[in-house]
């Protein structure tokens, strides 16, 4: 092997202590997100769309459970093939806003939102927008995403303090495979 190809053990030091040094300083400049996939547009346009679906009434709807939570954890797990899915889908629900009403999507107000959103659901929304049934397909899957954050296990992401259990009056499910037991009594009480 030639020098000039080779990495010498001072030359990988020098980069190691400047990529190091440089660490710190390129983290700080990082802004911080709670989201892990969405941006902070994206995930206040679904937060909205979620609770057009489950809104909160006398008990909490699908922004207090962390729906939206719930969705972003998925999508960077079980979820992952939907990713472009959902950032074309997020993208061009907002161009449908602005193509039927002039405003973006957060900007309508609640019965203007869930109008638009019953528009995608039909598969209605604008051609130019939404080819090949795409408006349907994409509201079909951000309702089952939301149902299942809404109605499933709290450690998913989603349901958050069992809001949608309580909502049903449904005790919160041991962990599968671990039964109650009361160890302080003998389960034969002949044996002892």
């Amino acid at each position: 092997m030639s020098r000039r190809k080779s990495l010498s053990r001072r030359k990988f030091m020098r980069i190691a202590a400047t990529v190091a040094a440089a660490g710190p300083a390129i983290s700080c400049t990082r802004t911080l997100s709670p989201w892990w996939f969405f941006t902070p547009e994206e995930a206040k346009i679904l937060a909205a769309m979620c609770e057009r679906i489950i809104p909160a009434d006398q008990d909490p709807g699908a922004a207090y459970a962390g729906v939206v939570n719930f969705i972003d954890r998925q999508l960077r797990g079980h979820f992952r093939r939907h990713q472009k899915t959902y950032r074309e889908g997020i993208a061009s629900v907002n161009q449908t806003s602005l193509a039927l009403h002039g405003k973006k999507f957060l900007d309508l107000g609640a019965e203007q939102q869930t109008a638009l959103l019953a528009t995608l659901e039909k598969n209605q929304g604008p051609k130019e927008i939404w080819r090949n049934g795409a408006a349907r397909r994409f509201f079909d899957l951000f309702v089952s995403h939301t149902m299942q954050g809404f109605y499933g296990d709290p450690r998913h992401g989603g349901n958050r303090d069992a809001v949608s259990w309580k909502m049903l009056g449904l005790p919160y499910p041991p962990v599968r495979g671990r039964l109650l037991y009361d160890l302080s009594k003998p389960s034969n009480p002949k044996a002892v």
